[in-house]
């Protein structure tokens, strides 16, 4: 009686034992996976936020190749093409009713209502109306673009000279500008990402006139 007591109370050890191991095998198993899963969630999260700083180049709708580069060291480049873009957009101009609504309307896109004011000022002086009768032609050349990119709202200043062909002749202005870029999401109207707040004309001056 006594030795099967025995043998029971040793298979009861063994069974015990057996239960140790095969919980701290699960325990384990449980472990790892949960493990796993927090290494998967912050690997996903590293990868997106490694594609959303990166910059990509598009060509005729077409994605060339990825640059590995942060928005924020390539922020100086990005904000001067934004401050040409708007400028070249804002100041270049045909006469044509058609065109230069369309050209307006896309600097419009990159810049907040200090250029809707100067766009309206323009427009009642009768300036679109003086350019489209006098077949006049506005043309800019952007000289160089200053942009303090420290501490946002980034502060720039333009530096660029216009030519507004007539029939007859060429006359030549200088033009310096200045404003604050603020970041915007990317988008089809605004693909740099900036706004341009604050924008003033500093400096319009009459260099010289040329006869054609």
């Amino acid at each position: 009686m006594k030795e099967e007591e025995g043998k029971m109370f040793k298979q009861l050890q063994q069974l015990d034992t057996a239960f140790r191991y095969v919980r701290g095998f699960t325990l384990l198993i449980i472990a790892s996976c949960m493990g796993l899963s927090a290494w998967v969630v912050w690997s996903a999260q590293q990868t997106s936020r490694q594609l959303q700083d990166k910059i990509y180049i598009l060509s005729n709708e077409k994605a060339l190749e990825a640059v590995a580069e942060t928005r924020q060291s390539n922020l100086p480049v990005e904000a001067r093409d934004h401050v040409r873009s708007f400028h070249e957009a804002f100041f270049r101009l045909d006469p044509d009713e058609k065109v230069i609504q369309q050209t307006i309307a896309k600097a419009l896109y990159l810049a907040d209502e200090s250029a809707k004011q100067q766009y309206d000022n323009l427009k009642e002086q009768g300036f679109y109306r003086q350019l489209i009768a006098g077949n006049i032609s506005q043309h800019i050349a952007i000289d160089s673009v200053l942009v303090q990119t420290e501490i946002p709202p980034y502060y720039f200043r333009c530096y660029a000279s216009q030519q507004i062909i007539r029939t007859s002749s060429v006359l030549y202005r200088k033009l310096i500008t200045d404003g604050y870029l603020r970041l915007v999401r990317r988008s089809d109207h605004n693909p740099h990402g900036f706004l341009i707040e604050r924008w003033r004309i500093l400096e319009n001056p009459d260099i010289r006139r040329s006869a054609r």
